[in-house]
């Protein structure tokens, strides 16, 4: 239940900062942001502070979060003399009050990343001799006899010392039979011949290395620039998956809110860092993911902003606001989909 709870929270939490992104940076530029809901639902709590236009409420279902900003609603009435409405506007407040939201993702990855770095980060190597850690069972190392625990010597007549090593040797025999020399409890047991398979236009033999762990307090130069350079890192890997599923037309391999959950209640089983890097890694999907030039998601608003810099006019507020109900649509059928298979999974 604890984990339950953690994972609620700590997702919650992500959307929560997306959405006070898009508040900060509206407010920041005088727009009035009517109401700020944790939650959905049945309203339990709300209080709106003396002088300020926003309602914040928390309502009965303690999961994600939302932002009414004044003047967004295509059926809402926009009065041109309202200096308080987002349409009324400059170019500018609109654009960073739609990036506020993906921005604030990636401000607290940083933080949390840099937090990290200066209080223990941990940095895991391949351990040396190379010591197996797990054995695929169906692949060639586990058809071979091969266990956890054994550690490779040698491999085509070479010698080995790391994984590094390990795999310069087997990469390029994919399909040719292969001498492996292994030490097992002391002894060095009589060479294997062992027939890397091909996966990916390189031979493998199915071990996983063992890796050794430590945790180090990273000077404050190094903190920072990992805390800059880690979300890149998670951008380019979510942006070259997504890429990699439009190839393949399908879904397999997206998380919906549900999966989310599993995901994050499982690393919180595992302790405290574990729970915060696998923020992180969401916090950083969502900056990305609502990035995207996809109607409906910050992008492709600000795709029609891009528009508007572009020909100095302000697009069809009817044809964009039907062009975001269409990707919205879409996105909530995306989503049901995923869902339900991270529920029956």
């Amino acid at each position: 239940m604890l984990q339950i709870l953690g994972a609620i929270f700590g997702l919650s939490l992500l959307v929560i900062v997306h959405e006070a992104g898009h508040y900060l940076f509206a407010r920041a530029f005088g727009i009035r942001v009517t109401r700020f809901s944790i939650g959905l639902g049945p309203v339990l709590v709300k209080f709106q502070p003396k002088g300020s236009p926003t309602v914040f409420q928390v309502c009965a279902i303690p999961f994600l979060a939302y932002v009414m900003i004044a003047g967004m609603n295509p059926a809402e009435e926009v009065d041109p003399k309202d200096p308080g409405l987002y349409p009324n506007k400059s170019l500018l407040a609109r654009t960073l009050t739609i990036f506020g939201g993906p921005f604030a993702n990636y401000l607290a990855a940083s933080l949390m990343i840099f937090g990290l770095a200066i209080t223990g980060w941990r940095e895991e190597t391949a351990s040396e001799p190379m010591i197996v850690e797990d054995v695929e069972a169906t692949s060639p190392a586990g058809k071979a006899g091969l266990k956890v625990g054994d550690i490779i010597l040698e491999a085509n007549g070479r010698p080995i010392r790391n994984v590094k090593e390990l795999i310069e040797v087997t990469a390029p025999r994919a399909g040719l039979p292969t001498s492996y020399v292994i030490k097992r409890d002391g002894q060095v047991l009589p060479a294997l011949s062992i027939t890397p398979q091909k996966i990916e236009n390189r031979g493998i033999i199915g071990v996983t290395p063992r890796v050794v762990t430590r945790h180090r307090s990273l000077p404050l130069d190094e903190a920072a620039t990992l805390a800059i350079t880690r979300p890149w890192q998670y951008t380019v890997l979510n942006l070259s998956g997504m890429a990699d599923l439009v190839r393949r037309r399908t879904t397999e391999g997206l998380t919906g809110p549900v999966g989310m959950g599993k995901l994050v209640a499982q690393q919180a089983e595992k302790g405290m860092y574990d729970f915060v890097q696998v923020l992180i890694a969401i916090s950083v999907a969502l900056g990305s993911f609502n990035l995207l030039p996809f109607p409906a998601l910050d992008g492709g608003r600000l795709v029609f902003l891009g528009y508007e810099i572009i020909t100095r006019r302000r697009p069809n507020e009817r044809i964009e606001a039907a062009v975001h109900t269409v990707g919205l649509l879409f996105l909530l059928g995306v989503i049901a989909l995923v869902t339900l298979r991270d529920v029956v999974s």
